[in-house]
């Protein structure tokens, strides 16, 4: 049953759903936003009731045309609100692929291009807190991703 106390007001946070890719060489997927500088993980927003597996799942295709399946979660990074709304980024397992990314329609997902990157040149091509995200994430503890208590 919903309790409508909880949802008279329910928090305003963004959930953002990244996934973390790699090739065989251990290079990591990026992509090219045309609204910021540098390179980011590829990923957005969860929808209303989207669970943030399918959420970076969706992204991942949008963005690079790679579908992959999703199930462990490498790192929660939060982010206080400033000139965005306050937020929540999953960095969500994508495992290891030899497939390449497609052009991305830059109309429909605001992307200049996709490509994978040597772990060494990261900083060099990330923000800074961008860089320090992956980083984390690439240590390699992992986390199962349940959806109502199982496995998703």
């Amino acid at each position: 049953m919903r309790d409508p106390r909880l949802l008279a007001k329910p928090p305003v946070c963004r959930l953002g759903c990244l996934a973390l890719v790699r090739n065989p060489r251990g290079d990591v997927l990026l992509v090219d936003p045309d609204y910021m500088d540098g390179l980011i993980l590829p990923g957005g927003a969860a929808r209303p009731d989207e669970p943030p597996h399918e959420a970076a799942a969706r992204h991942l295709l949008d963005a690079t045309g790679i579908a992959l399946r999703f199930t462990h979660l490498l790192t929660v990074d939060y982010t206080p609100a400033d000139r965005y709304l306050e937020r929540l980024n999953l960095v969500i397992d994508g495992g290891t692929t030899t497939s390449e990314p497609s052009a991305p329609s830059r109309r429909r997902t605001g992307l200049l291009g996709a490509c994978f990157v040597p772990v060494a040149r990261l900083p060099a091509v990330m923000a800074p807190a961008q860089a320090a995200r992956v980083g984390e994430a690439l240590v390699g503890r992992v986390v199962p991703l349940l959806l109502c208590g199982q496995r998703a």
